[in-house]
């Protein structure tokens, strides 16, 4: 290879990987002006639990965040009685049993129980403003109500991270 083409080729690498650093940067800058924790200022409390009940834990978080998604697939087509029954069943106060909350719950710090509780509370009120709904047709305070329940996960979210 002549030494032009392996100056080029090489002034090309550098300026790729200049551009890669870079967006890296910018995202980076994005994550942290738009308030995304990094590991760097990430302030949440870390709550540590036995691994086996950690991925259990995380397991039940993901079927909170599935349950949610069907609710609102539930409301959107009008299935009202769906909507609450999902709620409280798998949300709801009467979840518990289904969750396996008291094998986590010595783990959790007292405000995370709190704010798992007022999640808990918060889809029982759900589903009977669901109902409520099916009833009048007006779905104003079911979401509202629903919102509640998400309020309550993005607290905990906010507050804590599981080790």
């Amino acid at each position: 290879m002549n030494r032009k083409l392996l100056v080029g080729l090489f002034a090309i690498g550098l300026l790729v990987a200049g551009a890669r650093l870079l967006a890296a940067e910018q995202e980076h800058e994005h994550m942290h002006s738009a308030g995304v924790p990094t590991p760097a200022t990430d302030t949440r409390q870390l709550v540590r639990f036995p691994e086996p009940l950690r991925e259990h834990e995380l397991a039940n978080m993901r079927d909170h965040l599935m349950t949610l998604q069907r609710i609102q697939d539930a409301l959107g087509r009008g299935e009202f009685e769906k909507a609450a029954d999902l709620a409280e069943q798998r949300l709801g106060m009467s979840s518990f049993k289904l969750h396996g909350a008291h094998e986590v719950a010595p783990y959790m710090p007292q405000g995370m129980r709190d704010t798992g509780t007022a999640m808990h509370r918060a889809a029982s009120r759900f589903a009977l403003a669901a109902q409520e709904a099916g009833a009048t047709g007006d779905l104003k305070a079911s979401i509202a109500a629903l919102s509640r329940v998400t309020e309550q996960c993005v607290a905990c979210h906010a507050a804590y991270r599981l080790n």
